[in-house]
């Protein structure tokens, strides 16, 4: 029950703070472009709390902390707009009414505050805790793995693959991914010499995927010490850059079949990750926060309708044709947006379950039964 409570909590407070900062992002810049901002909404479902603040927003605070909204006022068009809703209208101060590229402001500002906070997250900890380093040092060697059957030991830095010079424990692992069963050699430097050991590069088969090569080993981790605040800050740009450059990365395997989709999770996942990694203290929640408010970002500038990024493409469209896409072709994206987001959001559920044996557990009961 302390673990349910523990993570429960954990998922609340991370997804609450991502929603929120990536509505506020939207907030905020409605107001800069002149636009009032009818509701704020964290989550979805009855409120359990509502406010009106001084400029006549209503903040509200949901039961389903699935995500949330910001509504600017006259966001619906003069074509879907009720004769109701277009008396209520404030002159110069609603959505539709203000230019493609104050549009485009308000939807782009709610991925790129998620940037941000990825980038402040990530300062904090640099410069309170230091930036951890996974090195290409071989902190453990799997039992009959390739690298145990190689010769490999703990310690060892491993400095080339074949010809390959080796950058980085990420450079390291993405090389050797496309090395299924190959016979090659790897560059030890062990003791103050280097050596080199003769390797055949095993091979690992998810299904429905390709074969990648895997060499059994996990690389040890060094936390540096504690950054200036300039410092922190242009390591945390870095970092919250190479995630997003792996992240797109990880996806485009993917896409292709060289990685498993079945790596793709969903919410249930993201809640049972919060629990774990809030037992291991502030700085790995904080972490974790950072990575997911990345994915976030990413995730809504996709170009699928429903998303932040299809507004952008058809804000890009009006820009250049100089009038808006039609009524029919957004409506038809929108609902083909809505359908693909739906059938993502259900494989990761399922992926989620099936990672939880749930769909085991079923087959194990009908059969006792």
């Amino acid at each position: 029950m302390h673990d349910l409570i523990r993570t429960l909590l954990a998922f609340s407070l991370v997804l609450g703070v991502l929603v929120f900062i990536h509505e506020l992002g939207h907030y905020l810049a409605a107001r800069w472009r002149g636009v009032h901002v009818e509701v704020f909404s964290i989550g979805f479902g009855r409120p359990l709390l509502r406010w009106h603040d001084s400029v006549g927003t209503e903040w509200r605070l949901c039961p389903v902390p699935l995500g949330g909204y910001v509504r600017p006022h006259g966001f619906e068009g003069p074509e879907d707009a009720t004769e109701e809703q277009k008396a209520a209208w404030q002159p110069g101060r609603t959505f539709h009414d203000k230019p493609v590229g104050s549009r485009a402001i308000v939807i782009l500002a709610g991925p790129v505050f998620n940037f941000l906070l990825a980038i402040v997250l990530f300062t904090g900890l640099y410069a309170t805790s230091g930036q951890p380093h996974v090195l290409n040092q071989v902190d453990v060697v799997a039992p009959g793995s390739s690298a145990a059957v190689a010769g490999v030991e703990k310690g060892d830095v491993i400095t080339r693959v074949g010809d390959h010079a080796v950058r980085d424990a990420t450079d390291l692992r993405t090389f050797v991914g496309g090395l299924a069963g190959v016979d090659t050699t790897l560059g030890i430097h062990r003791n103050g010499g280097d050596s080199t050991l003769p390797i055949h590069i095993g091979s690992v088969t998810e299904k429905g995927g390709t074969p990648h090569g895997q060499l059994g080993v996990v690389f040890a981790v060094e936390i540096g010490k504690p950054q200036s605040l300039p410092r922190a800050f242009v390591s945390a740009v870095q970092e919250t850059w190479n995630v997003s450059v792996q992240t797109l990365d990880g996806l485009w395997q993917m896409i292709t079949g060289k990685h498993s989709t079945k790596d793709l999770g969903g919410p249930l996942r993201i809640a049972q990750m919060s629990g774990q990694v809030a037992q291991y203290g502030v700085a790995s929640l904080v972490s974790f926060m950072a990575l997911l408010s990345i994915n976030l970002g990413l995730i809504n500038l996709f170009p699928v309708p429903i998303l932040d990024g299809g507004r952008l493409v058809f804000y890009i469209f009006e820009a250049i044709l100089g009038r808006p896409v039609s009524r029919r072709v957004q409506e038809v994206s929108f609902q083909v947006g809505f359908a693909l987001i739906a059938g993502l959001f259900l494989f990761s559920t399922f992926n989620d379950l099936s990672h939880f044996g749930l769909f085991q557990w079923l087959a194990s009961r009908a059969g006792h039964g």
